[in-house]
């Protein structure tokens, strides 16, 4: 007897279990960022921020490499002061186009990271209006695993398109 209500009371948990269904979606963030409208936006705009210390560094890079090749081909009939003085500003003007660059290279990370953060935030604000609508339990973003049957990325992009 005792046995037969164990088994009833395994039957009744498992019709409970199956009755209350878990919906759970995926998202892809790494696709929301690359594929993402705002994404193309946000990458014309940097461009355009930067254009202008990208040529400086550009021009600088061209006027180094100039004063090396007259550095080589002037190196034989240069005096031993002048050679060292070439060698002196070329060295200052390679550092100082080193540390430009670097400079330069960090404030664009910080702006793209300041870009990818604004559209993390809007994709966030669809996933949740998508999991609202469609009475989702669990929408995650990071998964070793997951299965293209829950995969909302699509979705989530398309809303994204449509979000001006």
């Amino acid at each position: 007897m005792k046995q037969i209500i164990i088994a009833l009371g395994l039957l009744f948990v498992g019709v409970a279990v199956q009755a209350a269904e878990i919906k759970i979606g995926f998202v892809n963030g790494q696709r929301i960022i690359s594929e993402a409208p705002q994404s193309a936006k946000a990458k014309k705009k940097i461009e355009k921020e930067f254009e202008k210390r990208n040529d400086e560094l550009q021009k600088m890079a061209k006027q180094i490499q100039s004063l090396q090749e007259q550095l080589e081909k002037n190196s034989v009939t240069l005096s031993e002061a002048d050679r060292r003085n070439k060698d002196r500003e070329a060295g200052e003007l390679n550092r100082d186009f080193q540390r430009k660059k670097r400079e330069f290279q960090e404030d664009i990370n910080l702006r793209q990271n300041e870009e990818v953060a604004s559209i993390y935030e809007r994709a966030n604000k669809v996933v949740k209006q998508i999991a609202e609508a469609e009475k989702y339990d669990l929408i995650v973003q990071e998964a070793v695993y997951f299965s293209p049957r829950i995969d909302i990325t699509d979705k989530v992009l398309k809303a994204l398109a449509e979000v001006k």
